[in-house]
């Protein structure tokens, strides 16, 4: 430190010295707070970057493409992209997403014209082997990425079987892929080929076009816009590769996820935040007759506010200084073992790698150091305004926080707090509510002097109503009446921990239990059959589907059938389930919310999420158009019900509308009742029998439910991380500002001592106190904790994820928290009264001669 003076260095280090442990719980608080924001921020990045990059490999140099608002279209539109004038290339692509048997995840297989795709896509054709030049064009031939090789444990000239429909068709791997980015698991091979092996004949995913020299690619767009509205109204999406629709579909995926992990990381830097200011305000109480001294000897006011704000930027410094490094280690090891997504599923099929990024590196750095002087900025300027001939003397520890007493300051905050929890979502993101979230911390917290003021004196005024109290609770209720100011220091970090805590647990476990509730409604039947591999390739056909409901035991049965739709070109795709459904009683199968309507006579009915109300205006009793079989088709909003499946939005509507409009016959699902006795194992036993029994799997509602959650626990691994570290942080620093306070009292327990006041009941006092500062922090900070919780529940989750939730409590967390935090007070207390009673009576006094 060559650019301080002597004594600055001095009155420092020796702080560090002299209380090690505070210091070092706010500068873990920091480091925490900055790492998890930045690990965040870099997985995010990798993440969205990566899978950028993937989309624009495989559009390779095209200039314009279409696209169907349906997952697949008729081809019969190529010819008219081909044959435009304006038009150099136009290449086919048709993608699917196959079963491999025997993995739990598709194989993304991207159909070719390999003679035009080498002009567009270069990078996506096959490299057969020698003197099999024609492999590019076998109708049993496919290519795979390395890394698809990797998962699959295939090379060239191996066999992959793939499902299609119940059967298993058998492909030969002919070689690699020209070029795929690391981790990209796909296949190419010949589109016809594709078509046919997969039963595909006609269909397209998009043409990918490249235009002549000198033609206006976004004049070009706007006029295919328009002529393909004329000619199929309502059925194709014109773009280019990586516009800004594509980027906001890459975004809005995960964008409120990313959000809400962004904003749990700075509620630890929260955290930090206080935890500097309760240090500091000790440290500046503990050395306000040594600054008053510094004073009187000459040292100016302004170099004792620099002093006091220098010890609290030392300790942002050092935590951000750690946090940037613990943030990159962490998101290295979460790219590695988690994928650019945490475990929530956003980002499939990529293998991001973390990048150090300077500039977002700053951000935290300056992040972590602005809430370290914003924690220190009232001790500082305290001891910089107090008067040398008051400060030196002793016992006016609690002058200092008077003005912490003060109430308007967080009424206003409170007050301001309940107008931002009913504001409107901003750029689709709830940012009012994260606001109130924040003003509501700040206002408990400022709230605690006056709130143990008045609590404390009414329990002294009731214990001394008795005849005989305690002398010893009487006692500690009297000091903590009369020094709220020190005591809210201890509030403060009980309050802030708790409270975050609770609200979080609440938060959890709400939507823990609405979701398992949730499954518990909507899967009422006792068996459950699909196909047995993931993919769109499986299905049952409409004469197994007949096999299916003649088979003895079925009481009765309901298919389903999926499909995504695209409803908006900046936004993901719905989906479309088409399901055997009751119109009379819809709510036997969907988590209906809100009013119904009754639906009109020859109407399509219809019943959206909650997402399609937010996203795209969708109302109850109004008509919603859906791009099916080949137009768009108008629908009556019948009624809203809750999935928690579909982030992105889906549509209920009646299986036989589905078939009648788009001709297919084909099913994904089955739900069976079992009848005349038997139970589910029985049925699945009759069902294995079947000629097709081998491809189906079965599983039953309890099965899928404990799947689910485990998929949940999964996708909030990251936020059970972050409470599991705020609850290690509060506990650290109640324990270090207990212990601070404690060791600052030895001349009053001198003094204690002098008066008769013997060594246990001095302990006993001190016990009492941690006891009753932390049950009235625990009582608060649930209240708190509570409402915070009300507003990530009824506010942040709504207009963040877009479906509601009901409130559930899970007691038995919030109760073990509190007696924890209570013993570890108490128990903190104890330890420390030890160490300040040890000196002797008449050593503690010394300084009072």
């Amino acid at each position: 430190m060559p650019g301080l003076s002597r004594l600055t260095r001095w009155l420092l280090l020796g702080e560090w010295r002299a209380h090690p442990v505070r210091a070092l719980v706010a500068i873990a608080a920091i480091a925490v707070g900055v790492s998890m924001g930045f690990a965040i921020h870099l997985i995010n990045a990798a993440a969205f970057n990566e899978f950028s990059a993937a989309v624009k490999s495989l559009s390779g140099q095209a200039d314009i493409q279409v696209q169907g608002r349906e997952l697949l279209f008729d081809e019969a539109v190529y010819p008219q992209l081909a044959s435009h004038p304006d038009v150099a290339v136009a290449a086919p692509i048709l993608e699917v997403q196959a079963g491999v048997p025997g993995q739990d995840t598709p194989l993304r297989i991207i159909g070719i014209d390999a003679f035009r795709a080498g002009f567009i896509s270069p990078d996506l054709t096959g490299v057969p082997g020698n003197g099999r030049m024609l492999d590019v064009l076998a109708d049993d031939a496919l290519f795979l990425s390395p890394a698809a090789e990797a998962w699959l444990g295939k090379r060239r000239g191996d066999t992959l079987n793939l499902r299609a429909g119940t059967g298993v068709i058998t492909l030969r791997v002919a070689g690699p892929v020209q070029r795929a980015r690391s981790g990209q698991r796909l296949a190419v091979m010949d589109i016809g080929a594709l078509q046919w092996r997969l039963e595909r004949v006609g269909k397209l995913s998009r043409v990918d076009l490249k235009l002549r020299s000198g033609v206006d690619r976004a004049a070009f767009q706007r006029a295919l816009t328009a002529d393909l509205e004329r000619t199929w109204p309502g059925r194709f999406t014109v773009g280019q590769p990586n516009d800004a629709d594509q980027e906001s579909r890459t975004s809005n995926m995960s964008r409120a996820y990313r959000v809400n992990l962004t904003v749990l990381a700075l509620v630890a830097l929260f955290t930090g935040a206080f935890l500097v200011f309760s240090t500091q305000a000790l440290s500046v109480m503990r050395r306000r007759s040594q600054f008053a001294l510094l004073r009187v000897l000459g040292f100016e006011r302004g170099q004792l506010l620099r002093q006091v704000l220098l010890e609290g930027a030392s300790l942002g410094v050092a935590g951000s200084l750690l946090g940037i490094g613990a943030g990159y280690a962490l998101a290295a090891t979460a790219l590695h073992y988690f994928g650019g997504d945490l475990g929530a599923g956003y980002f499939p099929g990529i293998r991001p790698q973390v990048a150090f990024t300077p500039g977002a590196a700053v951000v935290f750095f300056a992040l972590g150091l602005g809430v370290a002087l914003l924690g220190c900025l009232a001790p500082a300027w305290e001891a910089a305004r107090a008067r040398p001939a008051v400060a030196i003397k002793s016992g006016a520890d609690e002058a200092p926080l008077s003005r912490l007493a003060r109430v308007w300051p967080s009424l206003a905050c409170l007050a301001i707090a309940a107008l931002f929890a009913f504001a409107p979502p901003v750029f689709e993101l709830p940012l009012f509510g994260y606001l109130a979230i924040a003003l509501l911390l700040v206002g408990g917290i400022g709230l605690m002097p006056r709130f143990a003021a008045v609590t404390f004196r009414a329990l002294e005024a009731l214990l001394a109503k008795k005849r005989h109290p305690l002398p010893v609770l009487a006692l500690s209720l009297g000091r903590l009446a009369n020094a709220p100011g020190q005591a809210s220091i201890a509030l403060g970090g009980i309050l802030a921990s708790f409270s975050l805590m609770v609200a979080m647990g609440i938060m959890v476990s709400s939507f823990r239990v609405s979701v398992d509730d949730w499954m518990g409604h909507i899967l009422p039947a006792d068996l459950y059959v699909r196909t047995i591999d993931a993919g769109g390739t499986g299905y049952l056909s409409p004469a197994q589907q007949a096999a299916l409901t003649a088979l003895p035991g079925v009481q009765q049965i309901q298919f389903l059938r999926t499909r995504r739709v695209s409803l908006a070109p900046e936004r993901p795709p719905v989906v479309v389930i088409a399901r055997d459904i009751d119109v009379r009683d819809p709510a036997r199968l969907l988590y209906l919310v809100g009013a119904s309507a009754p639906i009109p006579a020859g109407a399509r009915p219809a019943w959206v999420s909650e997402a399609l109300l937010d996203l795209y205006g969708a109302r109850v009793g109004q008509t919603l158009r859906l791009p099916l079989g080949g137009a768009e088709t108008p629908f009556f909003v019948a009624g809203a019900w809750r999935d928690y499946a579909n982030q992105s939005g889906s549509v209920v509507i009646q299986l036989a509308d589905y078939r009648k409009l788009t001709g297919e016959g084909d099913v994904t699902d089955a739900a069976l009742w079992t009848g005349d006795g038997i139970d589910a194992a029985a049925l699945e036993t009759r069902l294995r029998a079947l000629p097709f029994g081998a491809a189906l799997t079965f599983m039953r509602p309890g099965d899928i439910r404990a799947a689910s959650l485990k998929i949940f626990d999964r996708s909030f691994a990251v936020t059970y991380l972050l409470e599991a570290i705020a609850i290690a942080i509060g506990l650290s620093g109640i324990a270090a500002s207990f212990s601070a306070q404690t060791l600052a009292r030895a001349r009053e327990f001198g003094m204690l001592r002098h008066v008769g006041v013997t060594r246990r009941q001095v302990l006993q006092l001190l016990a009492f106190e941690g006891g009753l500062l932390t049950g009235l922090g625990v009582i608060a900070g649930f209240v708190l904790g509570l409402t915070i919780s009300l507003i990530l529940v009824f506010v942040i989750n709504p207009q963040s994820f877009h479906w509601t939730m009901g409130l559930h409590l899970p007691w038995p967390l919030l109760g073990s928290v509190a007696a924890v935090l209570v013993i570890a007070s108490v128990a903190t207390a104890l330890v420390s009264g030890r160490q300040a009673l040890s000196g002797g009576p008449v050593r503690a006094v010394r300084e009072d001669w």
